[in-house]
């Protein structure tokens, strides 16, 4: 199993930037990929980012390339994750998760076998 704990998130105005990071504790070997996705209300959650956890390779979605960055910290017991977003939109509003899984360059949440709880993002106009 593995456990994430996700900070960070809150308000901000259009234009301005919030940075969410996500702990892995337990058995992180599993974690071969982190990821980020986000639900808005009323609609499906969807793919926002993921990082190979050894080589660094990232993934985004158009919605966010150039705008949002993942990155993560890394050793051989933990790694925590983090998700930069920048130029952020009232579009950006969401619960953001974090999530974890033996797939690389993993988009699909099935593929995910492990989930924080969700920080909101309020992007005001």
């Amino acid at each position: 199993q593995v456990q994430l704990a996700e900070s960070g998130g809150g308000s901000v105005q259009g234009g301005g930037s919030l940075r969410l990071s996500c702990a892995a504790s337990g058995q992180t070997f599993e974690a071969r990929s982190m990821a980020w996705f986000r639900q808005a209300p009323g609609k499906e959650r969807e793919f926002v980012a993921c990082i190979t956890r050894w080589s660094g390779s990232t993934k985004y979605s158009d919605s966010v390339k150039g705008r949002f960055t993942i990155s993560r910290d890394n050793t051989e017991i933990d790694v925590t994750a983090y998700l930069q977003m920048n130029s952020l939109k009232p579009e950006d509003t969401a619960v953001y998760y974090c999530a974890a899984g033996p797939t690389v360059q993993a988009t699909a949440e099935f593929e995910y076998l492990f989930w924080g709880l969700g920080s909101q993002v309020t992007v005001s106009s």
